[in-house]
């Protein structure tokens, strides 16, 4: 058999896999029995002395890998904000695999680099942000906010003509950094990496809802970053954008938003959350969360392009790009365009399916807190977003409630602290989800309240 034929042959069959998959995603399990988890010691075997055909490799995967996967892709998931892959993005994905590009410029890629810099149009379009920003799309929220701290400090120091780029920080001014009392940890881990120190972090009080309290905001100059949020992690809730950032912004100070999942908010009819988000320095977001495409598809957005294409300037005499190039507006040099399924997704959905899918998201989290409440639940939110925060009657019920769901296979979500005491924390995020889901999900915790001792 020649080459092209047998490549042709395992493409096909890893098709035919993935589609038996999905068509299966809603009768699975959403977390893997024991039984398809200690299935998983077949793989754990010494590097073969032969290869293994491709056919052979495929079917070990999916019939020893696919029994013991979590069905994130499917509509009764509800741990962590994680979203289905839409259809048209799940499609990209896949025609790109077969482009095998390196997406770090126009010169290695006309196609990623047209396609990822017309997604970053359409990001900011579609969440309200300045056009002449410049976005990267790196791998996570993570190394977006890494992306976007390292400019931001470089952009400070250089206004009280520090150069970073020759000097470093031996003997540099101190950036202050300013954040959240409930700062994500995504966040901090970037800050950490950078060498801020954690205990040298000035953290700004919150009120109930997880927000900072702007009478209790720490000062700030102009070597000042500061960290908000829009979606905190466990209520959904945005820092008070329009009171903040004038402010900060009239001392000089830089400021940052972690929005993963609650910039999207943006593009709904709840877009009053985030009322003047639009006024921050920098952005970051994931598309795997609300917009629903593959993992590895997170943006920094930066709204002084030169800021972040100076910070992240990898230019090199044998590849040189344009300033906007993606290898000049990420960490990576060498990387996947990943911005393509950002494009798809947006292309797909348009304003309104994008508006539609958010709004109908946020509509079912407020009937779910409604019926927990009903049901004698303790929803510790106001809801006003995707996420749903519940207590039972006890601490113990709370975490045996959240044990048996997890055991049920039937539905999935995960555990928190608030305010020092287990809870379980409801997001809704899947394009997949409709109604009956959401209904199934309100009879099982009914069935499990009335069942589990206080």
């Amino acid at each position: 058999m020649n080459h092209d034929n047998h490549e042709r042959q395992l493409l096909a069959e890893a098709d035919r896999r993935a589609l038996a998959y999905f068509d299966d995603i809603a009768g699975r399990p959403v977390f893997p029995t024991p039984t398809a988890i200690a299935g998983l010691q077949a793989f754990d075997q010494a590097i073969p002395e032969q290869g293994m055909a491709g056919a052979e490799v495929l079917r070990r995967l999916d019939e020893i890998g696919s029994p013991a996967t979590v069905a994130s892709n499917g509509p009764r998931y509800f741990g962590f904000v994680i979203g289905a892959t839409l259809p048209a993005a799940a499609a990209a994905e896949r025609l790109v695999l077969a482009w095998d590009q390196c997406a770090s410029s126009f010169d290695n890629s006309p196609a990623a680099d047209t396609l990822e810099r017309i997604a970053g149009r359409w990001v900011c379009e579609a969440l309200g942000l300045p056009a002449e920003s410049a976005v990267g799309f790196g791998t996570s929220a993570t190394a977006c906010t890494l992306a976007c701290l390292s400019a931001a400090r470089r952009t400070l120091l250089a206004r009280r003509g520090w150069d970073f780029d020759g000097d470093g920080l031996v003997g540099a001014p101190e950036v202050r950094v300013v954040v959240s009392a409930s700062c994500h940890i995504t966040v901090k881990k970037a800050l950490r990496i950078l060498g801020f120190g954690m205990n040298r972090l000035i953290v700004a009080p919150t009120d109930a809802h997880g927000r900072i309290d702007p009478e209790q905001l720490p000062p700030l100059d102009d070597l000042t970053i500061l960290c908000l949020q829009a979606g905190e992690v466990n209520t959904g809730e945005f820092d008070p954008f329009a009171e903040l950032t004038p402010s900060a912004k009239a001392a000089g100070a830089w400021v940052h938003v972690d929005g993963a999942f609650g910039l999207w908010a943006r593009a709904s009819s709840s877009a009053h959350l985030a009322a003047g988000v639009e006024q921050a320095d920098s952005w970051t977001s994931d598309g795997h969360k609300w917009l629903n495409t593959p993992y590895d598809g997170a943006m920094a957005i930066c709204r002084d392009a030169d800021a972040l294409a100076t910070a992240m300037n990898s230019d090199a005499a044998y590849a040189t790009a344009s300033k906007d190039a993606q290898k000049n507006l990420t960490l990576e040099f060498s990387r996947r365009a990943r911005g393509v399924a950002i494009w798809a997704a947006l292309a797909s959905l348009g304003r309104d399916g994008l508006r539609e899918m958010i709004d109908r998201h946020i509509r079912q989290a407020g009937h779910l807190a409604a019926s927990l409440r009903a049901q004698g639940y303790q929803v510790l939110n106001r809801a006003v977003l995707n996420q749903v925060l519940v207590r039972a009657d006890s601490d113990e019920q709370t975490v045996a409630i959240r044990q048996a769901a997890q055991a049920s296979g039937r539905v999935w979500f995960g555990p928190t602290l608030w305010q020092g005491r287990p809870a379980f924390r409801l997001s809704v995020s899947s394009w997949r989800t409709e109604d009956a889901d959401i209904e199934a999900l309100i009879e099982l915790l009914s069935e499990l309240k009335r069942s589990t001792p206080a």
